[in-house]
This record gives structure tokens, sequence and C-alpha cells, in this order.
């Protein structure tokens, strides 16, 4: 940031790390608003912003801009963060169908990250679809098997806004 404030990239992944690390909601909205601002066609500028709302308990918003994100750049080899982020948010609102629906094409992009599973163990299990939701979970540990929800909650300011998310993982009997 001190070599250059102004380029929209450094913007919004400084925005998110903090969003993820800091938990200073005010200041990282305000730089991924001007990250966007900056470059409003930027697949990465838009992506943040999504994370940054979804960090900041603002999953509508988040929403948009993951949307927005994925009208920039349909084809982008990152594709699945969006999918992902938009999972999560979906999951606060209780949109748990749109949810897994949001999972599965994130899963569809790279199967081998694991916040598509959590989001579907999540979605699933709210939804009373127990099986599912185990499944989910066990592949989930495949690829992250030092997974708790404790570490989880305490590795990420994430956590403070996902009640919903973290609600899920216990009913599809991850490890607290």
């Amino acid at each position: 940031m001190s070599l250059d404030d102004g380029d929209p990239s450094t913007l919004a992944s400084a925005a998110l790390t903090s969003a993820l690390l800091v938990g200073d909601r005010e200041t990282e909205i305000e730089m991924s608003d001007q990250a966007v601002k900056l470059n409003p066609n930027s697949y990465r500028a838009w992506n943040c912003r999504g994370w940054v709302y979804k960090i900041a308990g603002q999953p509508e918003e988040a929403i948009r801009s993951f949307e927005r994100a994925m009208r920039m750049s349909p084809v982008d080899p990152q594709l699945y963060t969006a999918f992902t982020g938009m999972g999560f948010a979906l999951i606060e609102l209780r949109r748990f169908d749109e949810a897994i629906i949001a999972g599965k094409k994130a899963l569809r992009q790279n199967p081998s990250y694991p916040g598509p599973y959590r989001c579907l163990a999540s979605a699933f299990a709210h939804l009373g679809r127990d099986a599912e939701a185990r499944e989910a979970a066990a592949r989930m540990l495949e690829i992250d098997p030092a997974f708790t929800i404790s570490a989880w909650i305490a590795r990420s300011q994430l956590s403070k806004t996902a009640k919903l998310m973290i609600e899920g993982f216990r009913k599809a009997g991850l490890t607290e």
C-alpha cells in the first residue's frame, strides 16, 4: 500500500487481507469500494469486495459484488472463490437451496478447494439432508484434515458473521 495505494488490485487484496485478519470493517469497506471505483471492470476488485462485505456481515451487498465479479470475468480461473463466497452469504440469508447451487458450481470449478465443501456441509445440514451434509463434511476433511470448528473460528474474522454457517457445521457433525 505504501508503494502504490492507487492500484485497484493491491487495494482490493489489502482490504480482503485486513478483513480476514484485522476486522476494521469501516476501513476495509472503504478500501474495497475504492478498488472497484478505480477499476469497475476488475474481477479481482469485485470478488475481494464481495468477501469484505460478507465478512462485514452484509451478505446482500456481498452477493451483488460476487455477481458483478462473475459478469466481469465469466470464465475466470478463480471463479470458484466467488461462488464459494456467494454460497457463504446465501447461508447467512437462509437461502440454503441457492447456497447448494453456488457450492456445487464452485466444486465444478475446483474440486480440491475446501470452501465449497464447507458451504455444502452447512447448507445441506440446515435443510435436514443429513447424509449429504456428512458426505460434504467428509470430503472437506479429506482436503483439510486438521479442520475443526474452533480452529476455523479462531483463525479468521469471517466467523464473526457466519453464525448460521457454524451452526450448520455442528449439524453436519464436524468436530468442535
